[in-house]
């Protein structure tokens, strides 16, 4: 199953996907929907306005998820270009919902950083409330996975040894086009799926979900054990390697830079960077 949010004239709603053709469904985003326990019955509805998927805007597949968890280092081979060592343990931080937006809207260039990278990331959003998580809750708790990219201040990230400030810059971090459920993947809920990135037509990151240090399910497990995850929530799964900040000269997205973010079997991210 395909699951979004639309945009339409009355607001946001979330939709099923289901080849060309998104059908609306009874509720407002796809984060909503996932706060009924019986989402699964309630997306398969059917009666609902349709539209072209060609034509419709998009908002962030969750619009406003109440936690969003990102993973830094979680790529063995972004590791390595960064110089360090496979972790023992997932490194975390956070993003806040104003750095969200669709998967076709412009990336906001603020004025006070001048290293903005990019980031393409799966994302997993949780669909059950979850805590202390064992294997099999754990795999029953992913609704499914999406698109992210963690566009990243660079200037800011590291003017501490925190990573937050660099990382939830306001309209800053495309996230969608879907939320595809584990079954419809190679791998199910650990995912094996080619990912890549580029900038103007150029190549920049090209991996697979497969090359992840601490897997989905492992990731769920480890942030249930320090608190509750609830239906809605993302957790960013990390980056491989081929960010502008390892290149050498470093390489920073610019007003008019189009980024895109692809994964297979999920689907797509176009933004253009534009200054704010």
């Amino acid at each position: 199953m395909r699951l979004t949010t639309l945009r339409t004239p009355g607001g946001t709603r979330a939709a099923r996907v289901d080849g060309d053709t998104a059908t609306e469904l009874d509720a407002p985003d796809v984060g909503a929907l996932l706060a009924h326990a019986d989402w699964r019955e309630r997306a398969s509805a059917t009666g609902g306005a349709e539209h072209e998927v060609a034509g419709a805007e998009l908002a962030p597949v969750v619009p406003r998820p109440g936690k969003i968890v990102c993973v830094g280092l979680n790529y063995r081979n972004h590791i390595r270009e960064m110089g360090r060592e496979l972790p023992t343990h997932p490194t975390l931080f956070a993003k806040f919902t104003e750095a969200l937006i669709g998967p076709g809207d412009p990336i906001a260039l603020d004025p006070a950083s001048g290293a903005v990278d990019w980031e393409a990331e799966l994302a997993l959003v949780i669909g059950a409330r979850v805590r202390r998580a064992g294997e099999a809750e754990a795999e029953a708790a992913i609704a499914g996975f999406s698109v992210l990219n963690d566009v990243t201040m660079r200037d800011w990230q590291y003017r501490t040894p925190q990573w937050l400030q660099g990382k939830t810059f306001e309209a800053s971090t495309p996230f969608g086009p879907a939320l595809v459920t584990p079954d419809e993947l190679p791998g199910g809920v650990r995912p094996s799926l080619a990912l890549s990135a580029t900038v103007d037509g150029e190549t920049m990151q090209e991996s697979t979900t497969a090359d992840l240090v601490f897997d989905p399910v492992a990731l769920v497990r480890y942030l249930s054990a320090i608190l509750t995850l609830n239906p809605g929530d993302v957790i960013a799964t990390g980056t491989p390697g081929g960010v502008g900040h390892a290149r050498t000269p470093k390489r920073y997205l610019k007003d008019g830079s189009v980024l895109v973010t692809e994964i297979e079997g999920i689907g797509r991210l176009k933004n253009v960077a534009r200054a704010a």
